[in-house]
């Protein structure tokens, strides 16, 4: 079997269920890998979300943001351990970028507190009510005045569950990508990683440096910031930039209209009639009412 996938040829070893991607002569990034051994800069993508715990109050087409607290997004921090991790074994830097209103800095200085770095903050007070496009393109834009050899993001945030920010990043960025990440190797300035797929499945790939990887959680144990960790952090940079600053088109493709609970409610309703009557009125019911068959 043939595809093809950021100018890259596929094959594929039904054996071992594994993926390997070899650089295509017309791709002059992947013909250019990053030197064995090098330390990696990395980029990792965090999200303030509402705290779990919290009472979310509604308030026309969001949630009464005054009232909860946040904290950082659960499968963003499996995405900054797998960054913490590689800096480790491998050297570098590892920067995190976090995009949203001066609370979001709270966050950015959890993640400086575990390990990491130095921080971005893209401020803008209406980020909650981007789509993922948009806040996709806000991030790339910040993110290209950075070198690095790869970022990474959570699958998907606690609180809109799209899971497509990475994808979309990989996209406006021209870098190479991949899902679902449970493991990743360094091997020759390139990447193996092993892809979490449906019913117990997994894939191993290999993948060229610089790229975009989604985290899957689970893939590691997030540490906590430890005492000396959170007074090194009072000394790590945090640069804020606005989003107007980027020069990034954010115009919406969809917009939020309203946010509700759903109403539960129950309806009891006696059929009458010849058995053969009730069947067919129940299979009417169930088909255009219910719509479960």
């Amino acid at each position: 079997m043939e595809a093809r996938c950021y100018g890259a040829e596929e094959s594929f070893d039904a054996d071992l269920r594994t993926l390997r991607f070899a650089p295509s002569a017309n791709d002059q990034r992947l013909r250019d890998p990053v030197v064995k051994e090098k330390s990696m800069n990395i980029i990792v993508c965090i999200k303030q979300v509402p705290a779990k715990d919290a009472p979310l109050a509604i308030n026309g087409n969001w949630i009464k943001e005054s009232e909860i607290g946040f904290e950082m997004n659960e499968p963003d921090s499996y995405a900054l351990e797998e960054a913490l991790r590689l800096k480790e074994k491998h050297g570098g830097e590892v920067i995190v970028v976090s995009f949203g209103p001066e609370r979001v800095k709270q966050t950015i200085k959890e993640a400086l507190a575990k390990g990491a770095d130095r921080g971005i903050h893209i401020a803008d007070g209406n980020f909650a009510q981007l789509d993922p496009l948009a806040t996709a393109k806000v991030l790339a834009a910040a993110i290209a005045k950075e070198k690095c050899d790869l970022v990474l993001t959570g699958l998907q945030s606690d609180d809109h569950g799209f899971g497509q920010t990475g994808v979309l990043l990989a996209a406006l960025l021209d870098l190479p990508h991949a899902t679902i990440i449970m493991q990743i190797d360094m091997l020759d300035g390139k990447m193996k990683l092993k892809r979490e797929l449906e019913a117990g499945w997994f894939q191993w790939i290999e993948c060229p440096l610089p790229a975009v990887l989604s985290i899957q959680s689970g893939i590691n144990k997030v540490r906590y910031a430890t005492l000396k960790g959170i007074m090194a952090a009072k000394k790590k940079e945090i640069a804020t930039i606005t989003r107007e600053s980027l020069d990034a088109a954010i115009d919406p493709s969809e917009k939020i209209e309203k946010i509700y609970v759903p109403v539960k409610t129950k309806k009891t309703e006696f059929l009458t009639g010849t058995p053969k009557e009730v069947a067919a009125k129940l299979v009417e019911k169930l088909k255009f009412e219910a719509r479960v068959i």
